[in-house]
């Protein structure tokens, strides 16, 4: 698949062999990926459907084989959607269960740390009110809500292409299909993929989503906004000893292992029975080539204030997201004819506070409330303007607009001065004072990194198995599996570029950005001559190389439906049971029609 033009790319990224021989399924709505913000628009559409008597079809898709086995966050939830949403929750068998009780902020040097008294913090970054929850479990419960509402919920299915009507307006998404060979040749197993249309499709692919991607420059989305801006998240999940759990603490910290430069900082949260979801972020603006995400993660563990938590306990889980951080500044419109845009796929992160969910979630039900007025109005337009307007009112419009002039201060500045800067902002509008500008993010991701030559090598600390460990071990805590025999989903657009110019220029910046050791130089054993090597089964779908590759040459396109991780910790066996059995409910339906 290389050397193929961006538009070819996007014909094959479904995998398909034969597009006739796909089926296709009508409905009203058709949403994709069941993350908070599709599930809650889901859910929402139901509660309104119900309320004003209106027949209406739903369906999600989902890539992962199990609602929420694709979704890694923290995370510390804020509830005021899901109090709109479900203002029951409390009261129903929902995984929210852990409020949190205490807040710290630190700053680490290399063996010491500084927490900084809470009294100084702006209000909005401090979490009184909110839960530690894991969202995949969250998810997983929605899902159940949105199915008991009537909403059909399809996991193990990969969107993989973008439809469209004869007047250019989105028709609906076509999944990829199973069973096709490295060589692009049908196997025993083929089957065709299936097409699904709807008059509104609603994306929500979470950060970085390829049909998102392809949206977004197809409809010229960002045309007017700043450039996206994207951080790495990378999280563990441990077991500790009682002695060192603290529930419903919340720890965030700054500085040490992080070079100057380089934004970023941990989180541990402290929930269920001694378990502490432990993470870095890491703003992927950072210049330096040699750096390592997932080096600086393991060892910031090392840390003597981390290790007294994690000594004598047992990592059970690891993963890795890119996650928006662009903020206010950079969403893009969004909507377009025969759909739109929601949750993280237009980037509702609060930088500051490291939440997203919430704005995600009430962004899924401000596209539900557009379509069903769609539906009452009986107007036949099937471009959800009203969605877009309401947005601009919206309590996520206000949070972000307060908000953002934080990132392009720590770009700018730096993190200390940066968040020095970025504080007394956020003071000032806890007072009712509101900047009268707005700062710019000026460079896209991929084009902060310098040369190589202009920079020291980083010689990251061996793994001392204890707290910390090597990428290899680390997926394989993920439970990511794919099938080897496929089209590999990290599609090279010129196969040259990264021996020919990232290597030379960058010291291929691949190898250590990717946190799943996906990218390797090898010496070719024909001749001897480097070459790139890609471990395609090792992908935790994280995006970062379709992020902060500096040639822009890989693109992220979707494997099989139900492969990639699975931080739900089903097998492999069960995950491609799964999804065949949910392909077979899907033809049954279709006969059913």
């Amino acid at each position: 698949m290389d050397n193929l033009p961006v538009n070819e790319l996007n014909a094959r990224q479904g995998q398909v062999l034969n597009p006739a021989a796909r089926e296709s399924m009508e409905y009203d709505v058709l949403i994709v990926g069941a993350g908070p913000a599709g599930l809650s628009a889901a859910i929402q559409l139901k509660q309104l459907a119900q309320k004003n008597d209106l027949e209406l079809s739903v369906c999600v898709l989902e890539k992962a084989s199990e609602v929420g086995a694709h979704i890694l966050s923290g995370a510390v939830i804020e509830t005021v959607a899901l109090d709109k949403l479900l203002p029951n929750w409390q009261e129903m068998d929902s995984p929210i269960k852990t409020k949190v009780k205490k807040d710290k902020l630190s700053y680490f040097g290399k063996d010491w740390s500084f927490s900084i008294p809470q009294i100084l913090l702006p209000p909005l970054m401090k979490n009184h009110g909110n839960y530690i929850v894991s969202l995949g479990s969250v998810c997983k419960w929605l899902g159940e809500v949105a199915e008991g509402l009537g909403v059909e919920i399809y996991p193990g299915f990969s969107a993989a292409e973008v439809l469209f009507n004869d007047d250019g307006s989105v028709k609906g998404v076509a999944t990829g299909d199973m069973g096709v060979s490295r060589e692009m040749e049908a196997k025993d197993s083929w089957e065709a993929g299936m097409e699904l249309h709807a008059k509104f499709t609603l994306f929500s692919e979470g950060t970085r989503g390829s049909l998102s991607k392809f949206l977004i420059d197809n409809f010229n989305l960002s045309e007017g906004k700043d450039f996206q801006k994207y951080a790495i998240g990378l999280k563990e999940v441990w077991e500790i000893k009682e002695e060192n759990f603290s529930e419903g603490l919340v720890e965030h910290s700054m500085g040490w292992p992080l070079s100057d430069g380089t934004n970023g900082g941990s989180f541990l949260y402290h929930f269920d029975k001694n378990l502490v979801s432990i993470g870095y972020v890491i703003h992927l603006n950072y210049t330096n080539p040699y750096a390592s995400p997932f080096d600086e993660f393991q060892q910031f563990k090392t840390h003597p204030s981390v290790k007294k938590t994690l000594i004598g306990g047992k990592r059970l889980s690891y993963g890795a997201r890119a996650i928006t951080t662009g903020g206010y500044q950079s969403v893009p419109k969004l909507n377009f004819p025969g759909g739109a845009l929601i949750g993280c796929s237009a980037g509702f992160l609060n930088y500051p506070k490291i939440k997203g969910t919430h704005n995600a979630m009430e962004s899924g039900m401000l596209a539900a409330e557009a379509i069903i007025e769609k539906k009452l109005s009986q107007d036949e337009n099937n471009d959800l303007e009203n969605y877009q307007l309401k947005y601009e009112k919206s309590r996520i419009f206000k949070e972000l607009k307060k908000v953002r002039n934080v990132k392009p201060y720590q770009s700018k500045y730096g993190p200390l001065l940066g968040t020095l800067l970025s504080g007394l902002d956020m003071w000032l509008s806890t007072f009712g004072i509101t900047m009268p500008f707005t700062l710019n993010h000026k460079k896209p991701d991929h084009k902060t990194l310098r040369k190589a030559s202009e920079c020291e090598e980083i010689e990251y600390p061996k793994p001392d198995g204890e707290f910390s460990f090597d990428k290899l071990s680390s997926v394989f805590l993920s439970n990511t599996n794919h099938e080897e025999d496929q089209p590999c989903h990290l599609t090279l657009k010129d196969s040259s570029l990264p021996i020919s110019f990232n290597l030379p220029e960058y010291a291929e910046p691949a190898q250590r950005y990717c946190p799943a050791g996906v990218y390797e130089i090898i010496k070719s054993s024909e001749n001897g001559e480097n070459c790139l090597q890609i471990n395609a089964q090792n992908c935790v779908h994280c995006k970062t190389c379709d992020i902060k590759d500096p040639s822009q040459n890989i693109n992220w396109v979707t494997p099989q439906g139900g492969e990639g991780p699975l931080y739900g910790g089903m097998s492999v066996s069960y995950t491609h049971l799964r999804a065949h059995e949910t392909k077979a409910n899907l033809v049954c339906r279709l006969l059913l029609e």
